[in-house]
């Protein structure tokens, strides 16, 4: 690209002009993929490992460069309504997290104890594959209208009941909610239910990219069992 044509486009911002001339005239070789081939996760972190419960975790990406989405997660079309496109923000107040936040909220908030990464998808998706170190609570049980039992739920959540009969979060855990990607609304109700439930807004994380972002970066996944309420207030 010419230096004619950058002055005619750039020359209010003739800074940044002469930055892009720089970056557009440099080496390909200068951005050349690690020699070794290796697959990492960011550029000096190959895996990520933590504990929970006593049970090690090691979440790091396939490293077959031909690996492809199958099944499910690899189609880019579905009817909306029901499966619309959700906003980055779920709610106000309520952080968003990409694939390296989340791997930080596994090391440093799941396996202390001081946090959960929910799964909010109904069993039979949690079953076919989910991210390590989740446990599997579906959306539904947050659900003051349908389930009796939620605040029990709550309760082996952290929440604590006052004189009063009312729910205290103060030593509630902070949760980090994920579902199927970003068409998926299965995290964001159990999100809103945790808000009209009193849940502190500053204890809650949206895991927008869900499943579907998770294996596009081909990142580790590992078969679900029964939805696992036992393991929450094991923790406890």
């Amino acid at each position: 690209m010419s230096s004619a044509i950058f002055s005619r486009y750039f020359q209010p911002l003739p800074q940044i002009g002469a930055a892009l001339l720089l970056l557009f005239s440099c080496p390909i070789e200068s951005f050349s993929q690690d020699s070794s081939g290796e697959v990492r996760i960011v550029k000096n972190v190959s895996f990520v490992e933590f504990t929970v419960e006593g049970k090690t975790y090691r979440i790091e990406r396939n490293n077959d460069q031909e690996n492809r989405i199958e099944d499910s997660f690899a189609k880019t079309s579905r009817a909306c309504p029901p499966f619309c496109v959700h906003p980055m923000e779920v709610a106000d107040g309520i952080d968003t997290l990409g694939e390296l936040e989340v791997l930080d909220f596994l090391q440093n908030r799941v396996a202390p104890g001081a946090g959960l990464l929910i799964d909010a998808r109904l069993p039979v998706w949690f079953e076919k594959g989910t991210i390590p170190g989740s446990v599997n609570i579906p959306f539904n049980v947050f659900a003051g209208d349908q389930n009796p039992y939620r605040d029990q739920i709550l309760m082996a959540l952290g929440a604590e009941r006052t004189p009063l009969g009312r729910l205290a979060f103060s030593n509630a855990k902070e949760l980090a909610l994920f579902c199927n990607g970003p068409w998926c609304d299965q995290s964001p109700r159990a999100i809103w239910s945790l808000i009209d439930a009193g849940y502190p807004r500053e204890k809650i994380k949206y895991y927008r990219g869900g499943m579907q972002n998770w294996l596009m970066l081909g990142l580790t996944t590992i078969p679900g069992g029964s939805p696992e309420l036992d393991a929450v207030e094991n923790q406890q």
